[in-house]
């Protein structure tokens, strides 16, 4: 890992350290260690100890953002096999509150950390890019849960919301215009106006089932 890269890894979690209390860090500590069975590091398959994660339909995608190198602050692509606490620490600072003391351009700032975080768990194959096959995969596993929802249907409305998104990030689409997918700007200008504190979240702070929801 290049300087560069370590102090950005760094700044990150000197503000998650600045906004959480010892006894807090303690709790993600204990956290950590009951997730690893009390070693150094975290895999996959440790993930199988969230009780709430058991039943959420995107489970796979949740927990492979924990491994996601574009998230750990790493200039490559791909996934790692395992976390340390400093990792993981890493990840848990995007699911941090905004704070009321942050200016306007330290919550902009923190924002976009958030928003980056959620458009690499769409974006599967680490191409910049939210395809329409991409959307629709996330879409049908938020669906596959409901009972009056069949997979035509759950296209239909992935389908839909693709072209919403394209209207608004390239406006009216000639009717043999190809879009290519959702860049982060376009997912910016999407997400623009809606609270993510309400779409991203975590119970992180206790030693009760751990929770994430988006």
């Amino acid at each position: 890992m290049c300087f560069s890269q370590t102090a950005l890894k760094t700044r990150n979690l000197v503000c998650l350290l600045s906004v959480v209390t010892t006894d807090q860090i303690e709790n993600l500590h204990r956290r950590f260690k009951q997730l690893s069975g009390d070693q150094q590091t975290i895999r996959k398959e440790n993930f199988d100890r969230v009780p709430d994660l058991e039943f959420n339909p995107i489970r796979s995608k949740i927990v492979q953002a924990f491994f996601d190198k574009r998230n750990l602050q790493a200039a490559s692509e791909g996934f790692v096999d395992e976390i340390n606490f400093e990792d993981f620490l890493t990840i848990m600072s995007n699911f941090r509150p905004i704070e009321l003391n942050m200016d306007e351009e330290q919550q902009e700032r923190f924002r976009k950390q958030k928003l980056k975080f959620l458009f690499n768990m769409y974006d599967g194959d680490s191409d910049g890019k939210i395809t329409l096959q991409e959307y629709r995969n996330v879409v049908q596993q938020m669906l596959s849960g409901n009972p009056h929802l069949d997979k035509e249907s759950a296209r239909s409305i992935a389908d839909g919301a693709m072209m919403e998104a394209a209207s608004i990030c390239v406006g009216q689409m000639e009717p043999d215009q190809v879009y290519e997918g959702i860049t982060f700007d376009d997912f910016l200008k999407i997400w623009e106006g809606i609270d993510i504190e309400t779409k991203m979240h975590v119970r992180f702070l206790t030693l009760e089932p751990m929770a994430l929801c988006y």
